[in-house]
């Protein structure tokens, strides 16, 4: 039998209902922690209001989301089966000749719809606020004075040094060892007067004794004749890894700006693998929400007298918590280079849909 536009309608508005409350429960409960946390972390600093740590916890509520996600997408899809079977509607529809995906499909539907403006709105949306965030963390709860920045003609960075700061900028990044070549140094005082300037064709940061290292360096002063050095010797308290983690971090990057960032890195020097798997997993959102539907269909649409429909949903959950931790194992192989970026990027989102549609079939075949 074909469905009818007012059926779908009605079991795609009672799902999207169900996901927005789904949703809201899940932000708020979030929201609620993450502000704990940052007030944990602000009563051990001065002067910070209590209205600058929720402004926080709002800033990173989007990104903190964007991970609990898929969470609602599948206890709000259960939620709603739960209820169309307990109420009897799903045996009615199976019992006038509906198959299950005929019903399935508005809920699949909005589930994919739900994963593109998630990746395509959300995520830039939520790139901006957790910026934003980063700068009133740094200025408020870390106090980081070192400030990095990635452009198409190199690395740029500043840090502190003695009575002023340094504007360090390189044009490339032999990775791992930490080789900048073609280096510039730009000293400067409290009053941002420049103070020197050096040049160098490489430069090495050495982590154990932590400084910069410039080989055959050029030192210019200001109403001063240039002079030559062996070596010029510039401490720092940042670290390669450290370093290397600001700019692999996907929090603070859009997903339309991701693929340009990702040339930008790799043309400089640095290992863009954990973005470049980032940016394949947002494109997967929708399976991976699609595959999650599923798997609550599989879990929550059993006849209401079936034993054992507690413990169903209960695996239904342990499920959505299994893919989570799938996911991020992948991941995690993936950026070490022991997994391809496709495999380690899709594979959670494939196997998991998959999976549901292998427990659809075994439910309506019987």
């Amino acid at each position: 039998m074909k469905a009818s536009p007012v059926l779908n309608r009605y079991l795609a508005r009672a799902y999207t209902l169900n996901l927005l409350a789904g949703a809201a429960i899940l932000l708020a409960v979030v929201y609620l922690f993450d502000t704990v946390e940052l007030m944990r972390r602000a009563g051990k600093m001065k002067d910070v209001p209590l209205g600058l740590v929720l402004e926080m916890g709002f800033l990173k509520l989007p990104d903190v989301g964007m991970t609990a996600f898929p969470f609602a997408v599948l206890f709000s899809a259960i939620f709603t089966f739960w209820q169309f079977t307990r109420r009897y509607e799903l045996i009615v529809m199976r019992s006038t000749g509906f198959s299950v995906w005929q019903f399935l499909m508005p809920a699949i539907a909005i589930s994919i719809l739900c994963g593109v403006l998630l990746t395509a709105v959300f995520n830039p949306a939520g790139s901006i606020l957790m910026s934003r965030f980063k700068v009133l963390e740094n200025d408020f709860l870390t106090h980081n004075a070192s400030h990095m920045a990635l452009f198409d003609e190199g690395l740029w960075l500043r840090q502190m040094h003695e009575d002023g700061y340094v504007v360090l900028h390189a044009a490339r990044v032999q990775m791992p060892e930490w080789h900048l070549q073609d280096v510039m140094a730009l000293y400067f005082d409290n009053g941002d007067s420049l103070q020197k300037r050096v040049d160098s064709k490489s430069a090495l940061l050495d982590d154990k004794k932590g400084m910069w290292l410039f080989g055959d360096a050029v030192i210019s002063k200001p109403h001063e004749k240039q002079t030559a050095v062996d070596m010029v010797a510039l401490p720092t308290e940042l670290t390669g890894e450290e370093i290397e983690d600001s700019f692999s971090s996907p929090d603070t990057m859009s997903f339309w700006n991701l693929p340009a960032f990702i040339r930008t890195m790799e043309a400089t020097g640095f290992d863009a693998t954990r973005l470049r798997i980032h940016f394949q997993n947002l494109i997967s959102q929708p399976f991976l929400f699609a595959a999650m539907v599923l798997l609550a269909a599989a879990v929550a649409m059993r006849p209401p007298r079936q034993r054992g429909a507690f413990f169903l949903v209960v695996s239904g959950v342990l499920c959505g918590f299994a893919v989570f931790f799938l996911s991020n194992f992948l991941q995690a192989l993936g950026a070490t280079h022991q997994l391809p970026v496709m495999l380690a990027a899709w594979s959670p989102a494939l196997i998991t849909l998959f999976l549901g549609f292998t427990a659809i079939l075994s439910l309506e075949d019987g």
